[in-house]
């Protein structure tokens, strides 16, 4: 009975939050491009900024970012707490830029400044990670906490590999649904609720597993976590081994995040969408103060996890779905999973949307039709969008055969891509004469250092890599303009698609934000609580 009552409220939950998503399209025109990849450009600050949480927020983080305070310390933290850095980037430096330009996607501006195929190059680059890595990884970590609330593999008897395949083609037919059939619109409206939902529950996750580490008593549970162990809660860590050595805080891990965060389409298209630059600063810097919150359900969980359970989990992976299992209470379990649903629907939909509208504005368009009209390509982003997700799909289940630590691999594999984009938007918006040539011959020559560092220096953390590869390409790009410069130089034109005036609260929040980083790092150290 109880698990019919799990499964039924799972599937209210998830039904009533899309039937809401779907009466917030009726007033958009989703038959015109702006509509439906950008949401009408009517998106507000706080749509923006839980949609970019959702979007960045999945089960690939709940599991794998808990397994790896499981695991180690809290030097995963900075995946989380310094995403704000990245984030201030994109409020007072390429956000105002990408509004005036009126751009809709990241190729579109490398279009405007550079050449068409240095758009498409990056496109491509872009369309082939989604595709191959980080959708199918989605749906497979996703599977994998769904098939722990509900025990699909026992229930029906199969073995994971067809667990996963089961489970990921419900949620990815699901996602289909929404980008088919919402397109932005849809996906924000859902991410605002789900955002609240999952914050909400994360802290729940934490609370009831303080009561349970504490004997029944929240405070005695802190106790425990601070006092037992206290070397887990180190968050300062420069050993090649820990997950985010510090150096690399202004290093390579701020390229890694300032690619993600400013530059990564599947992030930067909520703020794409917003009515205008004050509303979108607000929701930009909205994320990094929910960024701090991260620390909460993606972090402490795992540490709790190696308190209550020790050595007896069979992979550090499994912490969060045991948690999840054994301190929630029945009769909700099915509402957290509905907002776990929730949070796999809104990364996987924000990455398919992001591919099927690079494909359809940056390739379909220019290469196939350019004469297409607005309801061509809607109809041609949908079909791409069916393709891709099928193919994730297909490739979510095989996942199962790839080692360990897919949050960590999926950094290292972005890593081919993330150093040259980033250095091309920087060189575009502070130079002009630059050339096309030049990004296309850094981001070709990228690609080959950074496999041969796999090869040749592959003990070396990744982080490593990229702070010395990243200035590497932006100087290989001037030193190449300046053999070789553009004719005229460049002008950032001005599309006025919206309102450019800043939000007055944008600095003050900024400084307020950078204080609560500055302090968490303090706490979660030799000079804190991991004393």
């Amino acid at each position: 009975m109880l698990y019919t009552f799990i499964v039924i409220s799972f599937i209210l939950v998830t039904v009533g939050i899309a039937y809401y998503s779907w009466r917030k399209t009726r007033g958009i025109d989703l038959a015109t491009s702006d509509g439906y990849f950008l949401g009408g450009r009517s998106l507000t600050g706080v749509a923006i900024g839980s949609s970019m949480l959702l979007t960045n927020l999945s089960t690939e983080q709940l599991v794998g970012q808990n397994g790896q305070t499981f695991a180690g310390n809290f030097t995963a933290m900075g995946w989380e707490v310094t995403s704000p850095l990245a984030l201030f980037v994109l409020a007072f430096l390429f956000l105002p830029r990408y509004l005036r330009a009126g751009i809709t996607t990241i190729p579109d501006f490398l279009e405007q400044r550079f050449d068409m195929r240095t758009r498409q190059f990056v496109s491509i680059l872009f369309i082939i990670g989604y595709m191959t890595s980080f959708l199918p990884t989605v749906l497979y970590s996703g599977a994998l906490v769904l098939d722990s609330i509900f025990n699909i593999t026992g229930g029906l008897n199969i073995s994971t590999f067809w667990a996963v395949a089961i489970i990921a083609g419900i949620i990815g037919l699901v996602s289909m649904g929404y980008i088919v059939f919402g397109g932005l619109r849809a996906i924000t409206a859902a991410d605002t609720l789900y955002g609240i939902a999952l914050i909400i529950s994360g802290i729940g996750i934490v609370l009831l597993g303080l009561w349970t580490l504490g004997d029944s008593s929240i405070t005695g549970g802190v106790d425990k976590l601070i006092n037992n162990h206290p070397e887990k809660l180190n968050a300062i860590d420069s050993s090649n081994d820990a997950n985010v050595p510090w150096p690399t805080i202004f290093t390579g891990l701020l390229v890694n995040n300032l690619f993600y965060w400013a530059a990564n389409q599947a992030i930067v298209q909520k703020s794409l969408g917003a009515k205008n630059l004050a509303e979108g600063q607000k929701g930009v810097l909205l994320t990094g103060f929910f960024k701090l919150f991260g620390v909460l359900y993606l972090l402490i969980p795992g540490t709790i996890a190696f308190h209550l359970y020790g050595d007896s989990l069979k992979t550090a992976d499994d912490a969060y779905p045991t948690l999840i299992v054994n301190l929630l209470p029945t009769a909700i379990t099915g509402v957290f999973a509905a907002i776990l649903f929730g949070a796999i629907l809104s990364s996987f939909n924000g990455a398919l949307s992001s591919t099927m509208t690079l494909f359809t504005l940056d390739l379909y368009k220019p290469i196939f039709r350019k004469n297409a009209t607005d309801s061509e390509l809607v109809k041609a982003g949908r079909t791409f969008a069916i393709v891709v997700g099928v193919i994730s799909i297909v490739i979510a289940p095989f996942i199962i055969m790839f080692p360990s630590g897919l949050y960590n691999y999926l950094q290292e594999m972005f890593g081919f891509i993330n150093v040259p984009i980033v250095a091309a938007i920087f060189i575009g918006f502070f130079t002009k004469r630059v050339p096309a040539f030049a990004v296309k011959t850094a981001i070709v020559t990228h690609l080959i250092l950074y496999g041969l560092s796999k090869v040749f220096f592959g003990e070396v953390h990744f982080l490593y890599v990229l702070a010395v590869l990243f200035p590497f390409s932006l100087l290989f790009m001037i030193a190449l303009g300046k053999w070789k410069p553009r004719n005229e130089p460049y002008v950032l034109g001005d599309a006025e698609v919206v309102d450019m005036t800043p939000w007055k609260y944008a600095k003050p929040f900024a400084i307020f934000i950078t204080i609560c980083m500055i302090g968490l790092y303090i706490l979660f150290s030799p000079w804190g609580i991991a004393a």
